[in-house]
């Protein structure tokens, strides 16, 4: 099954060339980008990156400690500069933050650095993915019911997706699909 591309991205489909093997996964959290991301690096043989690890990993302390501590601002930039960092590298796939493209012209850099694909899904798909994942380990949504978690995606996706569309490609579909998806896009232009 195909799955669909937006029609003003489908062009951007047969651009993508092998100096641009760094494939950053872009959506909302519990979108499945470091899901995906796995299945997509152990098909194609790619390194896997997923960004909120290696902050962690490196700095010794969960994504929750790190907001805790020194606030939502400060974790920005942390990943700016691990984003940065990542942008050296080739054939890798990249799992982002949700709200990674949104803050410090980090959409530009990923567009410029490699490809970028939006991994979109309705507020209602949303809200259940997060509820499926491990809401609590998600600093922006811990505390929330179920209304009030909906009322927060309805409010701040919209906010993210002028950010989000702005990927070479847009992709939907349940996980597998997704992932087909993207190792399509990586052979065809490998």
């Amino acid at each position: 099954m195909q799955i669909p591309i937006l029609p003003k991205l489908h062009s951007a489909l047969y651009t993508l060339q092998t100096d641009f093997m760094l494939i950053f996964l872009i959506g909302f959290m519990a979108c499945g980008k470091t899901t995906i991301g796995k299945v997509v690096a152990e098909r194609t043989g790619y390194d896997f990156v997923d960004l909120d690890c290696l902050i962690e990993a490196e700095r010794g302390k969960t994504v929750s400690q790190i907001f805790a501590e020194q606030g939502e601002n400060e974790f920005r930039k942390l990943e700016h500069e691990y984003l940065q960092k990542i942008c050296l590298q080739k054939n890798t796939i990249v799992a982002t933050g949700g709200s990674v493209p949104c803050f410090h012209n980090n959409m530009e850099l990923m567009n410029s650095a490699g490809k970028t694909i939006y991994l979109k899904f309705s507020p209602d798909d949303l809200k259940t993915r997060i509820q499926l994942s491990s809401q609590n380990s998600r600093p922006l949504v811990a505390e929330k019911n179920d209304e009030e978690l909906l009322q927060f995606i309805r409010e701040n996706l919209p906010k993210r997706e002028k950010y989000y569309e702005q990927a070479n490609f847009i992709v939907m579909g349940n996980d597998e699909e997704i992932a087909k998806q993207i190792v399509g896009f990586i052979e065809e232009n490998s």
